[in-house]
């Protein structure tokens, strides 16, 4: 498994890697709108689509995606937009979680597929569109999510006793969250220290929250961190309602993209938010 999981991590860096750093935007929309594509696909299979139906949506969203940034990908989107996304993103996370695992079925059957589908488009959108705003904003509202995803799990190994989710995610806790948010916090002032002497890191989303005060970057910090916890698990309980363990087994030794992918959803949206001079 370890093996697998070694593997499949270096196929998927020696292809997003060169994505990421490369200057124009193309290579990474394209990449990205595959990926994004696989993950519409699971969703499909996740809330009760057939396989043929849920490719034929995984792959019509994908070509929907690269059009539509070919005709005005160049245009931005107002902050607004990004906060209406992230808005929606709460009130629908708050009544999934309420209602738990037992409640997610009983959402209309095209509601959630709608859903789930808008949700991919707009942080397959907000992703091109920090990529656009440079490597360093990319790069640091990716690492927002990794590091309160790995902070979390060591945190919650080794002080967790308050379960989080209990019937959704057994495993996490409420010391692992606070956790997670405490190693945003100390990788923002860590980045933002370094901006300091080496100015090419100032372009990424810590200086420029930094920048308007404490007061102001540590309520977006816990914001973003609380979005990612909630979008992995808003995940674990469609898989729990669907009585699967992983989304697909599209990445061996890792599960599928959605398992990847599940707290990036809320998070990018609102990090374009908070970056495009709302605040």
């Amino acid at each position: 498994m370890l093996l697998q999981r070694v593997i499949t991590a270096v196929a998927l860096l020696l292809v997003l890697v060169p994505a990421m750093v490369w200057r124009g935007t193309w290579p990474f929309a394209l990449v990205t709108a595959a990926l994004m594509g696989a993950a519409a696909w699971e969703w499909g299979r996740l809330n009760g689509l057939r396989h043929a139906v849920a490719v034929a949506v995984g792959g019509a969203l994908a070509l929907v995606l690269v059009v539509a940034w070919a005709r005005v990908g160049e245009v931005p989107v107002p902050a607004a937009v990004w906060w209406g996304v992230t808005a929606g993103w709460a009130v629908a996370l708050v009544a999934a979680l309420r209602g738990g695992v037992e409640g997610w079925p009983r959402w209309p059957a095209v509601l959630r597929l709608v859903f789930g589908w808008v949700a991919l488009a707009a942080a397959w959108w907000a992703l091109v569109g920090l990529h656009a705003q440079g490597f360093g904003v990319l790069l640091s509202a990716l690492a927002l999510v990794w590091v309160a995803d790995v902070a979390a799990y060591f945190a919650g190994r080794a002080f967790g006793r308050r379960k989080l989710a209990p019937r959704i995610s057994p495993g996490k806790t409420w010391e692992g969250a606070v956790g997670g948010g405490l190693a945003v916090l100390a990788l923002a002032l860590a980045w933002t220290a370094i901006a300091g002497i080496w100015p090419p890191a100032a372009d990424a989303l810590y200086p420029r929250l930094l920048a308007h005060g404490l007061p102001v970057a540590l309520p977006a910090l816990c914001v973003l961190t609380a979005a990612s916890v909630a979008g992995d698990l808003f995940e674990s309980l469609v898989k729990r309602s669907a009585g699967v363990k992983d989304s697909s087994a599209l990445l061996p030794g890792h599960g599928g993209v959605l398992d990847r992918v599940d707290a990036l959803l809320p998070v990018l949206p609102a990090a374009m938010a908070l970056l495009n001079g709302a605040i």
